[in-house]
């Protein structure tokens, strides 16, 4: 099956609309223990939205998350997403979902990859507003679903103010390569943009008003002219928004983002490689 991206406004639906009560704390106030492996309410309703009663398997056998279990900062806890195929034109990761199941808006980013990335790992930080399950959800060019979750013990991310010493650098796109070129095989690169994502959440302490939400909405990253991945992201993406991930460079060219916040201002960045 092709690759065909969510259609924007139905993207952009999944990842702001759905709302969830609040729930139900243990005795003494903390949240009740959970395993890795357990769903929630606030996930049944994502599942559902999302895949209707389509089955998933959720075993670590062809995608694998990382996530400390107690994270340091819930404004930014590290994310990475490994896939155990590698992105090739028979088979490969079509799409993939991040979900934190406590967060306002559950579905923090929908992905829509290409075989041009030769593997489907990814790594971001994520904003997590309370004890929760984060998830991977992993879905193949024929339709497969696949999931690995963990449990992790953290709060306050969505209401933590974000940094503004440098706001004249707000929309700067920044595209790297940590480990250099490898022609011909799966390169890792990195791009990242100067942006406070605003979650709408956080209290401005001088004027004792929330700030307003304004946060980087979409992300689309081509090689050449050649489409490597398409991001729908909220305001669940830390600060500065940052994503890891892979292409296959065979000769000279291009990397080149493209960026969209919520108040409508567009940046790019690009990065030429010999």
């Amino acid at each position: 099956m092709p690759a065909h991206p969510l259609p924007r406004r139905r993207v952009l639906s999944l990842l702001g609309a759905i709302t969830v009560p609040a729930a139900f704390a243990a005795p003494g106030g903390l949240p009740a223990p959970a395993a890795h492996t357990d769903s929630s309410p606030e996930f049944e309703r994502v599942r559902q939205h999302l895949f209707g009663s389509r089955p998933i398997t959720a075993t670590p056998s062809r995608v694998e998350l990382f996530v400390p279990l107690r994270a340091a900062f819930g404004a930014s806890v590290p994310v990475k997403v490994v896939s155990k195929l590698p992105q090739t034109p028979a088979l490969y990761v079509r799409r993939l979902y991040l979900v934190v199941d406590k967060n306002p808006a559950p579905v923090v980013a929908v992905l829509d990859l290409t075989p041009e990335l030769g593997q489907a790992d990814f790594e971001t930080r994520l904003r997590v507003d309370e004890y929760s399950h984060v998830r991977a959800i992993a879905e193949l060019s024929d339709g497969q679903l696949h999931m690995d979750s963990r449990y992790v013990k953290v709060s306050g991310g969505c209401s933590a103010p974000p940094n503004r010493e440098r706001p004249d650098l707000i929309g700067k796109t920044i595209l790297r390569l940590p480990e250099g070129v490898k022609t011909g095989a799966p390169t890792p690169a990195e791009v990242q943009v100067i942006h406070p994502n605003d979650t709408g959440f956080e209290l401005n302490h001088v004027t004792v008003m929330f700030i307003p939400p304004h946060y980087v909405r979409e992300l689309h990253v081509t090689w050449n002219g050649r489409r490597l991945f398409d991001a729908e992201l909220t305001f669940a993406i830390a600060e500065n928004p940052m994503l890891r991930f892979h292409f296959v460079p065979r000769g000279p060219g291009e990397l080149r983002a493209e960026v969209d916040d919520t108040k409508g201002l567009h940046y790019s960045g690009r990065l030429l490689i010999d």
